[in-house]
């Protein structure tokens, strides 16, 4: 539920922050239009990515909580993160791959997008930008969810119990924006690899490259290319996400 809600809803903002971190350039990527380009795949895969993030980060929170002190908590909350994002990034980058190739207006379909990767790169060419996907997602979740756990905790220990879902949420909002605005050119270098030719060096290059790359041709403003639209998708995503994520457990549970 709060994949798929933070997904449709703020889709249009991924869409602007992609075309800004295109090579080709923001007009030449289609601007403002067609901003729902993509939606697609980004809706079908939301759910299950997301419930498989989930179900990994609760699952590795509880074992590794379990044999630890609340000193080591924040540890906790962080190898949680990281495993979940592992999971999660097996089922994210295949849709991303299509999704951002039709948001950078490269395809006019998505199953066009398909048939392409499987022709040329086989099966493995879903997954190009793994690694460059899970090096971002990685520090992305260190900052993001310890920072949440611990904003809940000290909201609840404020006001004598444990924190509703709209405060959940706003904590998440937080967490979120700080995350995403120090992870920008991750973000940057994981874009320009899956949407690099197939046959250019950024594509079969490292994330490392990548960011090198792009600090060559346009300086530090390029390793922040979209760093506004990604900082309030991920600010009103994490309000969304951790609000009705919050909402269902406590409902379901």
């Amino acid at each position: 539920m709060s994949g798929m809600a933070t997904d449709i809803v703020l889709f249009p903002l991924d869409t602007l922050k992609t075309r800004l971190q295109s090579e080709a350039g923001f007009r030449a990527s289609g601007g403002f239009r067609g901003i729902y380009s993509g939606l697609g795949p980004a809706a079908l895969a939301s759910a299950p990515s997301a419930a498989l993030f989930f179900s990994t980060y609760e699952t590795m929170k509880r074992l590794l909580g379990a044999h630890a002190s609340q000193n080591y908590m924040p540890a906790v909350h962080m190898a949680a993160a990281v495993s979940g994002e592992v999971a999660s990034c097996t089922i994210r980058v295949p849709t991303e791959l299509v999704k951002q190739r039709r948001q950078a207006q490269i395809y006019q379909s998505s199953i066009r997008v398909i048939q392409d990767i499987f022709k040329y790169e086989g099966f493995k060419g879903f997954f190009r930008g793994y690694f460059s996907t899970v090096a971002r997602d990685i520090p992305f979740s260190l900052i993001q969810f310890p920072l949440w756990e611990i904003l809940k905790k000290q909201w609840s220990h404020a006001q004598g119990y444990y924190v509703d879902s709209w405060q959940a949420s706003l904590c998440g909002a937080f967490a979120g924006g700080v995350s995403a605005a120090l992870t920008t050119p991750l973000d940057v270098a994981k874009t320009r690899i899956m949407l690099a030719e197939r046959s250019s060096s950024v594509a079969k290059g490292s994330i490392l490259d990548a960011i090198k790359m792009v600090y060559k041709q346009h300086g530090v403003p390029g390793l922040f290319s979209g760093v506004i639209p990604r900082t309030l998708w991920t600010s009103i995503g994490g309000a969304v996400f951790f609000g009705v994520y919050e909402k269902a457990k406590a409902i379901v549970c």
